[in-house]
C-alpha cells in the first residue's frame, strides 16, 4: 500500500526529440535519458558554497619517503672508473672510522677512493649486462675468485653447525653472536688464504687491514642487524682486494655472477635462520630492508632483455622461472614471498619502478641511488673504514 503522506517522484520534462535541447550538453531526464530543458547546474562558488572535500591519496606519503628525488634525479650516472692499484711496501693498518658529518661525507666523495670506489660499482655492474647467473665466465676463475667462493662455503657451513637458539623476539636471534665468533676466529686465516694465491711477500699482514672489512660484511653482531652499510662494507672488502691486484677486471663477472650471488644467498640464510634486524631501514620506501647493490647487479643484467620489462616483475611466472639466473627477480620474488599486502602498498618504490620503460634506464637510476641514498647518508657511513688501502684524506 502507498503512504499518502509521501511526496509524489519529481520528474523533469522531456522536449521532442527534434527540439533544440537534444543539441549540446543539456542535461539528461532521469526516466528516459533523454536531454531536458533544465538549466545546468551554476557552477560551484568559494564564496557561496562549501568546499569540496580534501583529496586523500590511496597511498599516503611516508614521513621517511626520500625527499631529494629531483636532486637524484638530474644528478650525473656514476660512471665505471678503474681502481687505482697499490704499490708496494705496502704499511697495512687496522682501518678506523673517519665519518662523522656531511662535511666529511662531501670530503670522502671528493677524494680519489670516493670516486673511485664508486666507480669500482659501477664496473662491477656494467660487467654483467645481459649476462645470467648460469651463464658461462667470459674467463676462468681467478685463483682470488676461488678462494673467495671457498670463503663463503666455509661461511655457510659455520650456520649448518650453529642452529639457532630458542628465542621468543621477533628479530635477532643470539645463535648468531656465536656463528659471528666463528669467522672471527677464522677471519685471518680464510684471509691469508686469499693473499696466498698472489704468491708475494709484500702482502704478509695483510690480514689486519682486510679483517675488520670481511667481519663486518655479515652484521653486527652486537646488534644482530643487517643493512646496506654491512653490504657496502663487503663491496669495500673486494675493492681492497682489487687493489691489491688479486682482483683485475676481467674477473668482475666473475666476482657479480659467483661471488657476489653467494655473499647474497649467505646473508639469505642468516637473515632467515638468526632473524637479522634490518639495520637503518627505510621501511616500506626502501627497494628491501636489507640489500641495495643486488638490484643494480640485476638490473645491469636485464639490459636490452628481449622479453622481460621492469613491469614484468608483477608476472608471478616469471618470477618463479626466471629469479634463479637475476638478482633482480629474485630479490623482488624475496620481497613478495616475507611481505605480506599488495605490492604496491608494502613496496611503492619498487612499483614505481616497475613503471620505468628499459632496465637501462632502472640500472642507471638506482647507481645513482645508491650514491645518494647509501654514500651520502652520515648514518650508514658512520662506519665506513679507512686504512692504507681506502685512505682518508684530510
Amino acid at each position: 500500500m502507498s503512504n499518502p503522506d509521501s511526496n509524489p517522484p519529481t520528474t523533469t520534462s522531456c522536449p521532442p526529440p527534434g527540439s533544440a535541447a537534444h543539441a549540446g550538453h543539456a542535461p539528461l531526464c532521469l526516466s528516459c535519458g533523454a536531454p531536458t530543458t533544465e538549466p545546468p547546474l551554476p557552477p560551484w562558488s568559494a564564496s557561496s558554497d562549501s568546499p569540496p572535500p580534501a583529496y586523500r591519496p590511496i597511498r599516503m606519503p611516508a614521513i621517511n619517503a626520500p625527499t631529494n628525488t629531483a636532486a637524484i634525479v638530474l644528478s650525473p650516472v656514476p660512471q665505471p672508473l678503474p681502481v687505482p692499484p697499490a704499490s708496494p711496501p705496502f704499511a697495512f693498518q687496522v682501518p678506523a672510522k673517519r665519518i662523522t658529518s656531511p662535511d666529511d661525507i662531501a670530503r670522502f666523495h671528493a677524494s680519489l677512493h670516493g670516486r673511485h670506489f664508486l666507480g669500482f660499482v659501477a664496473a662491477l655492474s656494467s660487467s654483467v649486462q645481459g649476462h645470467k647467473l648460469s651463464d658461462p665466465l667470459p674467463s676462468p676463475p681467478s685463483p682470488a675468485v676461488s678462494a673467495l667462493l671457498d670463503l663463503i662455503s666455509a661461511l655457510s657451513a659455520f650456520v649448518a653447525s650453529t642452529p639457532p637458539l630458542p628465542h621468543n623476539s621477533r628479530y635477532g636471534n643470539p645463535a648468531f653472536r656465536l656463528w659471528h665468533e666463528k669467522i672471527s676466529e677464522s677471519a685471518n686465516q680464510l684471509i691469508a688464504t686469499i693473499m696466498a694465491t698472489a704468491g708475494s711477500p709484500d702482502l704478509a699482514g695483510a690480514e689486519v687491514e682486510l679483517a675488520p672489512y670481511l667481519l663486518d660484511s655479515f652484521g653486527n653482531a652486537t646488534r644482530i642487524d643487517y643493512g646496506t652499510g654491512h653490504e657496502t662494507n663487503f663491496a669495500a672488502f673486494l675493492y681492497c682486494l682489487a687493489r691489491l691486484g688479486l682482483i683485475t677486471e676481467p674477473d668482475y663477472p666473475a666476482v657479480v655472477l659467483r661471488v657476489f650471488a653467494a655473499y647474497l644467498n649467505l646473508m639469505r640464510t642468516l637473515q632467515n635462520t638468526y632473524l637479522l634486524e634490518p639495520a637503518g631501514s627505510h621501511g616500506v620506501w626502501g627497494l628491501d630492508d636489507y640489500h641495495f647493490l643486488p638490484f643494480i647487479f640485476g638490473a645491469a643484467q636485464l639490459i636490452d632483455h628481449k622479453y622481460m620489462k621492469p613491469k614484468s616483475i608483477h608476472n608471478p611466472d616469471i618470477l618463479e622461472n626466471f629469479a634463479k639466473e637475476y638478482m633482480y627477480l629474485a630479490c623482488v620474488a624475496y620481497v613478495k614471498k616475507v611481505k605480506k599486502g599488495p605490492f604496491a602498498e608494502h613496496s611503492p618504490m619498487l612499483d614505481d619502478i616497475s613503471g620505468v620503460p628499459h632496465w637501462k634506464k632502472v640500472n642507471s637510476g638506482l647507481l645513482k641511488m645508491y650514491k645518494a641514498e647509501v654514500l651520502e647518508k652520515v648514518p650508514i657511513m658512520q662506519h665506513f673504514l679507512f686504512g692504507s688501502l681506502i685512505k682518508w684524506e684530510d
